[in-house]
Order: structure tokens, then sequence, then C-alpha cells
């Protein structure tokens, strides 16, 4: 198990890395067909003052590259050299999907069902074990950075539990668009951190196999306030000042396709609509047919299905809905 002893060294996967000093240690879990060795980097930066450990994760899902990039610039810019205490970064954790662009594990599980893992379980379930056992348990807060599933593209958001107030706290300072009350999934890494008492802000944003300019803004700009709080920001680094502050969102419902067809989307994520407002067209593909999608109730989008062809119940839009509704909506 890592740990940080009375003289302030890190010791974490056979390693350790003193006070000031940064280190780039291989976690190495498994290997492909060929035997060839399949490493995930652990990227440290510890500053000489102690202080909190902040463990920043991307890539759980092989196929999502907004949070990759959002951590590579993290790195790139020297944002994870910290004034105090010790800051973790692991771009990549799920290395085998993103070498396919996968969302999967090759065993084909979601390595975000299967935490905190069992030692002698699937492939995904070892490495979720041994995530927990080796990693995890020295973090004092994490940011977990993910994106909407295949062209479903997520306006930059957090995903708070309902009632969890600390965590609303970090959400407010992170301050993206949007915050979002959302469930504890069983057996996500959300979930994992939660039942060890490590708070963890879960950020969404964009989609699958997709890098935006503005989806890693948000999430650099967050983090660097989270950061900031922790007294850990170099003071080298500023970020803009707040003007809007994150909508936060208790309820929210999809809309789904009414026909198969092709999907014209009218309006931007992120957008406040009204109900009946015109938002998506559907046609077939002969000229033939030409279908008006409008909004079933006023509110923000924060979920655009950017596919050009859907089928009749394909989720088109997430759209937050009034307080006193209650709608289940999805995780990643």
């Amino acid at each position: 198990m890592p740990k940080i002893d009375k003289n302030n060294v890190l010791e974490i996967l056979g390693e350790k890395v003193m006070p000031g000093k940064g280190a780039t240690i291989n976690f190495n879990m498994a290997k492909l067909y060929t035997t060839t060795s399949v490493e995930v980097p652990v990227i440290i930066e510890r500053s000489k003052k102690p202080g909190p450990v902040v463990l920043l994760t991307a890539g759980i899902h092989g196929d999502e590259i907004n949070g990759v990039e959002i951590i590579r610039q993290i790195i790139s810019k020297g944002i994870n050299k910290p004034r105090i205490g010790t800051i973790i970064c692991i771009p990549i954790v799920n290395i085998f999907g993103f070498l396919n662009m996968t969302r999967e594990f090759p065993d084909g599980r979601d390595l975000n069902r299967v935490f905190p893992g069992t030692k002698h379980g699937s492939l995904a379930s070892r490495f979720a074990y041994q995530f927990v056992k080796k990693i995890l348990p020295i973090a004092d807060f994490c940011l977990d950075f993910h994106t909407g599933g295949a062209a479903r593209f997520n306006a930059p958001q957090i995903r708070v539990k309902k009632g969890d107030e600390q965590s609303l706290k970090y959400a407010r300072i992170f301050n993206a668009p949007f915050t979002i009350h959302s469930k504890t999934i069983t057996k996500s890494y959300r979930e994992t951190c939660s039942k060890l008492g490590i708070p963890v802000l879960l950020f969404e944003g964009g989609k699958s196999q997709d890098s935006n300019k503005e989806v890693a803004k948000v999430g650099v700009e967050g983090a660097m306030r989270i950061l900031s709080h922790l007294d850990m920001l170099s003071n080298k680094f500023d970020y803009p000042d707040v003007h809007q502050e994150t909508v936060v969102i208790e309820h929210t419902t999809w809309m789904r396709a009414k026909y198969s067809g092709l999907l014209h989307i009218k309006i931007p994520c992120g957008k406040h609509v009204e109900k009946g407002e015109y938002i998506a067209t559907i046609t077939d593909p002969y000229g033939k047919f030409r279908h008006k999608i409008k909004a079933g109730n006023s509110g923000y989008i924060i979920n655009v299905n950017e596919s050009p062809i859907v089928y009749q119940g394909d989720a088109i839009f997430h759209i937050s809905l009034p307080a006193k509704t209650e709608e289940a909506h999805d995780e990643d």
C-alpha cells in the first residue's frame, strides 16, 4: 500500500519519491498476446513542503480523448508541479483500450464497472484491484475526466451525488458550466473513492474519439481552481475570474427519436431552450420525409447526439427538467 512516511518520503509502486522531486513510474499489470508489456505511466510531482495528495486520472475508457488532453496540458504547462503536497497524474488509465480506441478492456469489460476489482478475476477486475491497492489509498482528492459515449457530446459538467454537500462545494470551486446531480453507479471508480472516504469529482465533456479545445480549456481551468483552493497551485499560474457560476441541475430526461433517419441538429450543446423550440430535424435520405423536433420542456441541453444517422428510440438530447420532476439518467 502506498504511503508517505514521517520524513515526507512517498513510497508507491515499489519506489520512493523524495520531497521536491518528480518521477514517472510504470504501473505494469499485464502483457499483450506477443508478451509485450503494457505499462501505464504514473507521473508524480512533489513539493518540498508537505501537503495534500491529488490524483488526476483520465482514459478509464480508452476512447475518451478529451480527458487525456486535459491532463496532458496540465503536465505540459507544469501545472502539476505543486506549491505544497503531491500531484499524481495518470493521463491514460486504460492503455489497452487507448491502443485500440475502444471503451473497454481487451476482455470486453468496462473498467468503470468492476471497481474495486478482485485479485483473481478478469483482466479488468485484476487491474482495478491493483490500482485500488497500490495507488488510490495515497490520494486525498481525486479528479477523474470522462467524455460522452460514442457520438453523444456532453456539455462540460461535473457529476455529484445528491446530498453530497462536500462534493457540491468542490464542484462549485471547479465551476464547470454545469453541475449535475447523478447517482453513483455500482462498482464505478467514483463509488470506490466514496467508500474509501476520498473526495472525488467526475468531469464529463465532449464525446469519444474526439478532442475539443473548449472542453479541454474548461477541464484545465477547473483543475487549476481546485489546486488553488488546496493551496497547491504555483504562484506563477493564473486563470480567468469566474463570471458565471456553475448551473446546478437536479433532474434530467432524454429526448428520443420518434423516427429513423438522418439527424440534423439545429442548436448548440449547452443552450437553454424553451418548450416547443425547434431544435432538430429528422429526414429520410430521399427528400420525401421531414420531421421537426421540438423541445418537450424548457431547460438546458447538456448532451447532444452528433451521429448523422439515428434509429427510432435513439437518445438525441439530454435536457434538464424543472426541480419538481425527476427522471434517471446515465453516467459515464
